[in-house]
């Protein structure tokens, strides 16, 4: 099983169409995809330091707000689902489905998962791929082509991930970064799977 989270910055892309669909076609009852926030995460943002919430509403709201992504990209193709959660993402993956995660109600249970701006949609990614055993973690990110496999902490360092990525990515399973241009790239490597 292959984690992949598929960058909010990629919301409204000319890429994103194409990523979803090779995503259901060499991912189906292999993958497991985890929406980034994106634009709505960028409006959490905006009203929290508009309003001053404390960062617990904050990261309830921006789970939210991965959902809401999560929402837009099943209703992309056919091929995928929304899967709340282990049970539903397992038989979505029997029934050669993608699920995509909507992360709320898994992450909320999780009193272990502080709750603020430390952990975002690439952590939770980490922790949803230990959580299930995959072999491997794929972050998609709107850089342009950057395939690489960086040690956590550097991917923490140059900030491509969030600052508590590093704990949640010592699971035994492979990173990779791909950008926006690495999609045949992804579906080699998926179909390798």
């Amino acid at each position: 099983m292959v984690v992949v989270k598929l960058g909010g910055s990629l919301a409204g892309s000319a890429e994103l169409p194409r990523w979803i669909d090779m995503i259901a076609a060499a991912g189906s009852g292999n993958v497991v995809l985890v929406p980034g926030g994106g634009p709505w995460a960028d409006a959490v943002r905006a009203a929290q330091e508009r309003e001053g919430f404390d960062d617990r509403t904050a990261h309830r709201r921006a789970l939210q707000a991965m959902e809401d992504y999560g929402r837009t990209l099943v209703e992309m193709n056919a091929g995928l689902v929304a899967a709340e959660n282990e049970a539903a993402i397992r038989r979505s993956l029997s029934l050669n489905r993608v699920p995509v995660w909507m992360p709320y109600e898994m992450v909320v249970a999780d009193a272990s998962i502080p709750e603020n701006w430390d952990v975002t949609s690439d952590s939770l990614g980490a922790w949803l791929a230990g959580m299930l055993r995959a072999s491997r973690l794929i972050l998609v990110k709107s850089l342009p082509s950057i395939a690489t496999q960086l040690a956590p902490e550097e991917m923490a360092r140059l900030g491509w991930v969030d600052s508590a990525f590093p704990r949640y990515a010592r699971a035994a399973f492979d990173v990779q970064v791909l950008g926006k241009s690495d999609l045949q790239l992804a579906e080699r490597s998926l179909g390798a799977d």
